[in-house]
């Protein structure tokens, strides 16, 4: 899907990395505002609209703000679903992880995200060096806005490192030619990201705690950001992925500026888990940065997320198209819990769930559509398997999270494909509690993470309302309780805390890089295919490698293009 309409006309030209880096340096865009004509306030306030407006730049064959494909259908959270294996078979690679190649389907999703990315950081380069010749006198909110644009680059860096590992560093102090130069092996592992971090932390420094219009970063969410980030760079790997050790100073790090954010008292969590997923509550409390949209704003589409377009059930007459990103059986078993409310960490995948007569968590009836279950949270309308496209590959679950009803304001269809205006979280305030109970945990301080975990089960226990049936009763057997503080010992804690994001973020894309941030994707993904490839043969085949499969391969034309100066992945 190539119609994109953004929030701003702007384009950027000049001296960024538009990858493949030779269409950057041939490429002239239409309505262009560069370094040379940014006089104004007002035209410099522009170019950093212009690189917010990148944040949701990705497609349906190149997403960079829904990680479905990346981080769901990858874990074992979900299928690729849809038509059959054939079907954008570039998705089934990646679900197979042996199948993956560095040059996929003319280009399409890991080279075109890589693309997208690095559009992103070129529109953020072009801002910061236009923005930095104007004086305070001319731009009061230089520094603000320059505090912006870093986190915008750093974002894009981030998620960029986190899907292919070493990749190169592009900031406005290259010429062209200094980045055809640049390789992806310039800086080790923890070399690089501690310079994604520097931006973070300038966003920190300069951002100030709240700001006047929503979607703007402020010091809080960049706080937050880089608390992700050094939680990840304090899993440190080897040159085949695998984590060696955990770095003490960077889970106190996280510690710390979690509670920046904890502390300040601007966000919480939303009373209903449900309020995270309906776009009546975007930029509510529990949101700590998102990717905006909007419909109905006087373009043509409106600003709509069609990354997460293919999803919708194929055969509810409302929708059409096309049955993609379906909860796997391994997933829906995982929301089972026992007499005593809590999940069943080692036997929850020992027999397909009975959703009729087991006990589960609250969280399963607002991700996954299950036959008879009402379809995001409309009781009128209850999902059926007859909605399922391809049941015979795929099985009868549908994702239900990033979806929202026909009848929704946010909703819009065009052609076969629906787009919405509901915003996308890149950090919830959830996510925030986490971390800082991974980190204590991982401090041997698991008594501090209790509270932290439990408060999110106090939430998922509470969120009952929106998901009875017409007759107002539960669809499901819901039972949800705290952890209580008997045999709380680190080990436990641990599979306490795994379980929780697991629950907690499903189908919304961090299952993957949580495995491998872990170091424990190899066997949890091997394990799951092992029993999968029992109930769908589709994965008869499929093999996850380690010190391969961790990471995407660097797209082949980006090697071709540098005459070999980026590296490859080991495995590749």
């Amino acid at each position: 899907m190539k119609n994109k309409v953004l929030v701003s006309l702007l384009l950027m030209a000049g001296g960024g990395l538009f990858s493949s880096c030779k269409e950057f340096l041939d490429y002239q865009p239409q309505g262009t505002l560069s370094s040379e004509n940014i006089k104004s306030a007002d035209n410099a306030d522009a170019l950093v609209t212009a690189a917010y407006a990148s944040l949701g730049n990705g497609e349906m064959i190149g997403p960079i703000a829904s990680m479905w494909v990346y981080g769901s259908v990858r874990s074992d959270d979900a299928y690729k679903g849809g038509g059959g294996v054939s079907d954008l078979e570039d998705i089934n690679f990646y679900e197979q992880h042996n199948l993956t190649q560095p040059q996929q389907g003319g280009g399409f999703y890991h080279p075109y995200t890589w693309e997208n990315y690095y559009k992103a950081i070129s529109r953020a380069n072009v801002a910061i060096r236009s923005i930095s010749n104007l004086t305070e006198s001319s731009f009061a909110l230089k520094t603000t806005r320059l505090a912006e644009l870093r986190f915008l680059r750093g974002h894009a860096h981030f998620m960029l490192k986190m899907l292919f590992k070493y990749v190169p560093y592009i900031d406005e102090t290259l010429s062209n030619d200094q980045i055809l130069a640049t390789s992806n092996r310039k800086y080790t592992n923890d070399q690089l990201w501690d310079k994604i971090a520097e931006d973070f932390q300038y966003a920190v420094t300069n951002l100030p705690a709240s700001q006047s219009q929503v979607g703007r970063a402020n010091k809080l969410s960049a706080a937050a950001y880089l608390a992700k980030l050094r939680l990840y760079q304090a899993y440190e790997q080897d040159e085949t992925h695998k984590v060696v050790s955990i770095n003490k100073t960077k889970l106190q790090q996280v510690v710390d500026l979690t509670q920046q954010v904890i502390s300040s008292g601007k966000y919480n969590l939303q009373s209903d888990f449900a309020e995270n997923f309906l776009p009546e509550y975007d930029n509510g409390v529990e949101s700590v940065f998102a990717v905006q949209y909007s419909i109905n704003d006087g373009t043509t589409l409106g600003r709509l997320n069609f990354e997460d377009g293919l999803n919708y059930p194929h055969g509810a007459p409302q929708y059409g198209c096309c049955g993609f990103h379906q909860p796997s059986q391994n997933l829906a078993n995982a929301f089972g819990t026992d007499a005593n409310g809590l999940p069943k960490f080692d036997t929850f995948n020992d027999a397909v769930i009975d959703f009729k007569t087991a006990m589960v968590d609250p969280r399963v009836d607002h991700t996954i559509g299950i036959d008879g279950h009402p379809y995001k949270y409309n009781s009128a309308s209850p999902f059926s398997n007859s909605w399922v496209r391809d049941p015979g590959v795929y099985g009868f679950y549908q994702t239900m999270k990033s979806q929202q009803l026909a009848t929704s304001s946010s909703y819009k269809k065009q052609g076969p494909f629906m787009g919405v205006s509901k915003n996308i979280d890149i950090i919830r305030y959830s996510d925030v509690l986490l971390w800082q109970a991974e980190a204590y945990i991982e401090l041997g301080q698991q008594a501090l993470a209790l509270p932290l975990i439990n408060k999110i089960r106090a939430r998922a226990a509470a969120s009952t309302g929106r998901t009875k049936k017409a007759d107002g009763t539960d669809p499901s057997k819901y039972l949800i309780k705290p952890y209580d503080s008997a045999n709380w010992t680190q080990a436990y804690a641990r599979k306490a805390l795994q379980f929780e994001r697991r629950l907690e973020f499903a189908t919304e894309s961090p299952r993957f890089f949580d495995l491998v941030r872990w170091g424990i994707a190899a066997e949890t993904l091997n394990a799951y295919i092992t029993k999968e490839k029992t109930r769908r043969s589709h994965l008869s085949g499929a093999k996850f490698t380690a010190g391969r499969d961790e990471y995407l391969p660097i797209p082949q034309r980006e090697i071709t293009f540098t005459k070999g100066l980026y590296q490859q992945n080991p495995g590749f």
